[in-house]
């Protein structure tokens, strides 16, 4: 490992003004961080360390959503009680995320900036409609959490801005599930990840892993709309999803291999979502 310098800034403001130069990166869980510095495939010269700004509270937002600090990690967000009343998919979700140990280190806003496509929360806060707060030298701004991502490890944001908070409207009467295959324990980097939110009789439907990006299936969507009980639609579906996007094959599987998961596992989503309590 190259050696570095580490900032600790005592509030945001100030964690926002050491950012924006060459060679340094905001510092959160450092999970992902610190393997990529140890193979030698980033090497900073300057770390700012945001263990010190605050950002760790989940808390549930006025309209019956979820409110989620940037600094929280996965398993703060995993044993709050607000989380698991109101998203119990969220719960289900992270049970599989990588293991313990991980997620009592690892940060929602690392995680999600992070930008690595095999990663589990964004296609399903995608799909859930989710938002993020990214503040900067000039304020803040929101956006959808699926325009975080421009590519493989490759994120949106400048090098001067921070997600400070996740947002995740309230649930309602929507269903949602998301469901991923691995090729070796269940907490494992998926070859595919599928993410399927039903409200009434339409679907929003977003896939992992098997793309560089958080996707979303919009021919799967349309022929969805309406006909989510009809097993000649589902299987349509699946054909239009695995034909729609660009597959990218890694050592989780070949395009092909992808392509026939998204066909098995978009109907199975669709059906666990149907069946999910509210």
């Amino acid at each position: 490992m190259s050696p570095f310098e580490l900032a600790e800034p005592g509030t945001l403001s100030q964690a926002i003004g050491l950012l924006g130069e060459e060679g340094v990166r905001p510092l959160s869980g450092g999970t992902a961080l610190m393997l990529m510095m140890k193979a030698g495939v980033f090497r900073p010269t300057c770390l700012v360390s945001l263990r010190k700004i605050g950002l760790g509270k989940v808390a549930s937002a006025a309209d019956g959503g979820l409110t989620i600090g940037a600094m929280a990690t996965l398993g703060a967000l995993e044993r709050s009680a607000a989380a698991k009343q109101a998203f119990p998919v969220l719960m289900r979700t992270l049970r599989t995320l990588s293991n313990v140990r991980v997620r009592n280190v690892a940060t929602v806003g690392g995680a999600l900036a992070h930008a690595d496509p095999h990663m589990d929360l964004p296609p399903l806060l995608s799909a859930l409609g989710a938002s993020v707060t990214i503040a900067g030298p000039h304020g803040e701004r929101s956006a959808p959490v699926e325009s975080l991502y421009a590519g493989y490890l490759e994120n949106t944001l400048k090098r001067n801005e921070l997600i400070t908070r996740l947002d995740i409207p309230a649930l309602g009467k929507r269903r949602a599930a998301y469901l991923k295959c691995t090729t070796r324990s269940a907490d494992d980097w998926p070859a595919l990840g599928m993410a399927v939110v039903l409200d009434g009789e339409e679907a929003r439907v977003f896939m992992s892993a098997a793309t560089d990006r958080p996707t979303r299936l919009l021919s799967a969507e349309k022929i969805l709309k309406g006909r989510l009980g009809d097993e000649k639609a589902l299987k349509q579906a699946g054909e239009a999803a695995a034909e729609e996007v660009q597959i990218e094959s890694d050592m989780h599987g070949s395009a092909s291999y992808k392509k026939q998961l998204i066909r098995v596992y978009l109907a199975r989503t669709v059906h666990e979502a149907r069946n999910a309590v509210h």
